[in-house]
């Protein structure tokens, strides 16, 4: 099965020499959607994940799916003021300001093994908040998974050293 069909490519979206990369048609696909789920949980199945961590809104779509599959809990990963109880943040630099995700302090705990999830690697940023945050609590992120990377923006190089897994590649 060749994931790619399933992508669909929106030129000038949001904006004028822009081509957008539409997941949504492997989203609505129960074959596209299970092979990609399947693919990225066979990398990690040995990995002794204990959580996986997605940020909204697509990363909770993903991250479930894959904490189910790999029998692990689900860390939201949110805006801030979006989680109801007491949270611990982390603030990150944008091309134009800053932006900040939020998780329950009792999400992880030491010892916990975390995989880190989104839909699109682009420049890494909301990625290394999300394993800065992982860390600030005492947890090891085991890796992250990605169903598309954006090759040229080069996010891959602020993730480190944890293992990357990406089933689709944009050049």
């Amino acid at each position: 099965m060749n994931l790619e069909d399933y992508i669909r490519d929106i030129k000038d979206f949001p904006k004028e020499g822009i081509v957008f990369k539409d997941i949504t048609p492997l989203l609505a696909s129960p074959e596209g959607f299970k092979a990609a789920i399947d693919t990225i949980a066979s990398e990690y199945v040995d990995a002794g994940i204990t959580k996986v961590m997605g940020a909204e809104a697509r990363g909770f779509i993903f991250g479930g799916a894959l904490a189910y599959n790999l029998g692990a809990g689900f860390v939201p990963a949110r805006k801030p003021g979006k989680l109801p109880w007491t949270t611990t943040s982390h603030s990150y630099a944008l091309e134009y300001g800053t932006d900040s995700l939020e998780v329950h302090t009792d999400a992880l705990v030491p010892g916990d093994v975390v995989l880190i999830v989104d839909d699109v690697l682009a420049t890494g940023g909301t990625a290394a908040a999300k394993a800065a945050l992982v860390e600030k609590m005492g947890a090891q992120v085991a890796g992250f998974a990605f169903l598309l990377e954006l090759d040229f923006l080069g996010g891959r190089e602020k993730l480190g050293e944890p293992k990357i897994v990406t089933l689709i590649h944009v050049s």
